[in-house]
């Protein structure tokens, strides 16, 4: 038995409003602190980056999956969904 919700479960889970929102100043320790607190609060988390650093969004969202050992769901344009299952 599967217990990873789908694709499209998630993306429904996250149609509610960006809760991450990263700028010119990119990432540092208390961005990926929240966007664990996010998760550990719940499972999916929308993230929205600046037009200004879409160019290293790509190596954002890397970094962001190794520090906090979720998984990305999506990435759109400048917004990436990632999940990660409660224990």
């Amino acid at each position: 038995m599967n217990t990873t919700p789908s694709k499209k479960e998630l993306m429904n889970r996250s149609l509610n409003t960006i809760t991450i929102n990263i700028g010119k100043s990119g990432i540092n320790e208390s961005v990926v602190e929240e966007i664990k607190r996010q998760l550990k609060e719940r499972e999916v988390v929308k993230i929205r980056f600046s037009k200004a650093i879409s160019i290293e969004k790509k190596e954002y969202v890397n970094r962001i999956l190794e520090k906090t050992n979720s998984k990305l769901v999506d990435l759109r344009g400048n917004v990436a969904v990632l999940f990660k299952k409660k224990r």
